[in-house]
């Protein structure tokens, strides 16, 4: 019997909220929280009358810390899942603190504005130390370690896919099935279709910074940038076909180096339509991926705030998806002291998961894992005060819950591996 505060009501959050209420042995209330409480009415009068969670829903302004805190004192959450933009993570964890609560995310923290001169000084001295470029890292979180424990409450930080589930299978691949895991490649393939010259699956904001942003990978101690989009190949993806997958920076290669031991290698792919990639670089030649507030007839706009209104929300996107995804990682390493390649993935239907939550498979496969690591918290499972991704527990209990809650794994010993491009 757990109350559940959840921050956010996009795409994730809807599938999240939706989970939560099949699972109400453990969520008996929730509480639906975001700027726009609209959004919040909608779902919970769709889940009237089909589960026996409580509901309820309430406006929150997450950029106001005041408002954060007094919400979590109101409602009285065992923990807060926050599912909405990372922008917000720091703020969210602050007031967890103060009101000693469970705290749960699905993305690595990352600022609004990449100009503001403050964080700016330090993102560039952290690019000059560490070698990879992304916006978004988990460092700033992390930094809240002796904060969680002090308040006695525990923080998870990355709970979707990718990050989430793809550091439970390096954990799990490392118990099970290697003595030694030497490569790893993370593959995030989204085949569907749906129908727009040009969206997002997940918000423009993130997505569009994310793939726009200089790539890097991790080789021989140390990460490795390269630019955005500049190495790529073709796979042939199970449930899905050969797809172009372009090397990315992503957040969960910074915690797998960190605690999977004598990784030689980590790399992050993720597939895009040419499509795609043409318009992106044409909002970018003319500056509208850009963070930086500009002056227009006496406003400020943000630009690529601006376009995220202008594209077709993501959480609309689901009755018109077709196709499936598919999410994984190959392993390459030695057990009983002989070669092994291992490779473990799951295939999502985006019309299956639409049927079911109302949602298509991208926001399904991210808000599956939140509510899995939600109960893992609630349940004791995975109840240890301070700030953790997901390497750092048994990887068993969550994989089990993950696969019994939509989202099974299949196996193979003989993958195709990637090419050698680095």
């Amino acid at each position: 019997m757990s109350r559940a505060l959840i921050i956010g009501c996009g795409g994730v959050a809807q599938v999240a909220i939706h989970k939560c209420c099949q699972n109400s042995s453990v969520f008996t209330d929730i509480c639906i929280a975001s700027r726009t409480k609209s959004k919040c009415d909608k779902v919970a009068a769709e889940l009237k009358g089909k589960t026996t969670t409580n509901i309820t829903t309430a406006h929150l302004d997450a950029n106001d810390p005041k408002q954060v805190v007094a919400i979590i004192k109101s409602f009285k959450p065992d923990i807060v899942m926050h599912l909405g933009l990372p922008y917000h993570n720091l703020i969210i964890m602050d007031a967890c603190v103060e009101c000693k609560v469970h705290y749960l995310d699905a993305a690595a923290y990352e600022p609004e504005n990449t100009d503001e001169p403050v964080w700016r000084a330090a993102y560039e001295k952290r690019c000059k130390e560490k070698g990879f470029v992304a916006y978004f890292d988990y460092p700033y979180q992390w930094a809240y370690q002796e904060k969680f424990k002090k308040a006695g409450v525990t923080a998870l930080l990355g709970v979707g896919f990718d990050p989430g589930v793809t550091q439970a299978y390096c954990a799990y691949a490392l118990k099970h099935e290697f003595d030694k895991i030497d490569y790893i490649d993370i593959l995030d393939c989204n085949g569907g279709d749906h129908g727009y010259p040009f969206a997002t699956n997940f918000n423009p904001e993130i997505n569009l910074r994310e793939v726009s942003s200089p790539a890097s990978y991790w080789k021989d101690g140390t990460f490795h940038t390269i630019p955005a989009l500049s190495i790529h190949h073709q796979y042939d993806f199970d449930g899905v076909g050969v797809k172009d997958m372009y090397m990315l920076h992503h957040e969960e290669v910074e915690s797998i180096v960190k605690y999977i031991p004598g990784l030689k290698r980590v790399r992050f792919y993720m597939t895009f339509g040419q499509s795609y990639i043409n318009h992106m670089k044409c909002f970018e030649d003319v500056g509208l991926l850009s963070t930086t507030p500009i002056d227009y007839e006496g406003h400020k706009i943000v630009p690529v705030q601006f376009l995220k209104a202008l594209l077709p929300d993501p959480a609309s996107l689901g009755p018109r998806t077709k196709g499936k995804t598919n999410i994984g990682c190959i392993f390459r390493g030695t057990k009983d002291g002989k070669p092994k390649d291992w490779y473990i993935y799951n295939v999502c239907d985006h019309e299956a998961s639409y049927k079911e939550v109302g949602s298509q498979a991208v926001s399904y496969t991210t808000g599956v894992p939140a509510m899995c690591g939600a109960m893992m918290l609630l349940d004791g499972t995975w109840k240890k005060p301070g700030v953790y991704t997901l390497e750092e527990f048994d990887p068993d209990p969550f994989l089990e819950a993950v696969s019994k809650w939509g989202l099974p794994y299949k196996t193979t010993t003989k993958p195709v591996l990637v090419d050698e491009d680095v």
